[in-house]
């Protein structure tokens, strides 16, 4: 049963990799088609179970999935250990089952487990209490599950390019290190130290509240309009700065996602109106 789940990891790795539409770092999405995105899920089981009945992609063979941060959340063994690793498998499962369809973009929390470092939610200590759960669970296989787990992890990309300029990411630098941020990352192969302090793939996942002049200035170096992100906990699921910036959560009760055509051009106005909260999904 383990080594089934090994296996499983890998081929989600391996598929991620193989994405058709990846380019290095980036998944460039076709010009037909919509795509849904989620924001931040951690563990949260329901709303990971609406955002797929929403997204029917065995009904709609020209839909695109984005998911991000499923893991450090949720559902506890009886001694308090995460169990949002388990959420992490029906997410592999879902991108082997739909690899050029399902896209899985790295998320701060995915470079603190693999480098194995403190990451703080709710006043918990993440990383500790999954690994935890993790060894009660896999026993002497723990290391391998882990080590698989950490591949699958790695082998994502770290955001999405809409050809009608809408960019998904899990977030930007913050304003005091946009002049450190080494834009190369998204073209060429991500090296482990990428996702270490205070290097690219660090800088592009842990940035925090940034001003309307930082955006402005990504948008410009990537050449696109707008930019949808996660990261940043939204009571009300969504916020807007009413301009170029959307950012979403998925992991609460009041949480939204995003439904868009990727053939359609977009305002500001047009993307708000296209959030759906995850609760009126039946």
């Amino acid at each position: 049963m383990v080594k089934e789940l090994i296996k499983l990891l890998h081929s989600g790795a391996q598929a991620n990799q193989n994405d058709r539409y990846r380019r290095h770092n980036l998944i460039i999405m076709p010009n037909t088609g919509d795509l849904v995105t989620a924001g931040d899920i951690h563990g949260h089981r329901r709303n990971f179970e609406r955002i797929i009945a929403y997204a029917a992609l065995d009904k709609n063979p020209d839909r695109h999935l984005i998911l991000q941060e499923i893991i450090h959340g949720g559902p506890q063994d009886e001694e308090g250990g995460c169990l949002s690793f388990d959420l992490l498998i029906d997410a592999v499962k879902l991108k082997v089952a739909y690899p050029d369809r399902v896209h899985c973009i790295l998320a701060n929390h995915d470079t603190a487990f693999i480098n194995d470092s403190d990451v703080m939610k709710a006043g918990k200590e993440m990383n500790a209490l999954m690994r935890a759960a993790m060894r009660r669970r896999f026993d002497s296989w723990t290391k391998n599950v882990e080590s698989a787990i950490e591949q699958f992890l790695f082998s994502q990309p770290l955001a999405v390019r809409c050809l009608n300029r809408i960019w998904i990411s899990h977030s930007l630098p913050s304003d005091r290190s946009i002049d450190k941020f080494d834009f190369s990352v998204f073209h060429r192969m991500l090296k482990v130290s990428d996702i270490v302090k205070p290097n690219a793939a660090y800088l592009l996942t842990w940035g925090r509240a940034h001003s309307r002049k930082t955006i402005d200035f990504f948008a410009k170096q990537l050449d696109v309009d707008f930019f949808v992100l996660g990261h940043q906990l939204q009571e009300t699921g969504w916020m807007s700065n009413n301009a170029n910036l959307i950012i979403i959560d998925s992991q609460h009760n009041h949480g939204h996602l995003l439904h868009i055509r990727l053939d359609s051009k977009y305002t500001i106005e047009k993307l708000i109106g296209s959030l759906v909260p995850i609760a009126s999904i039946e």
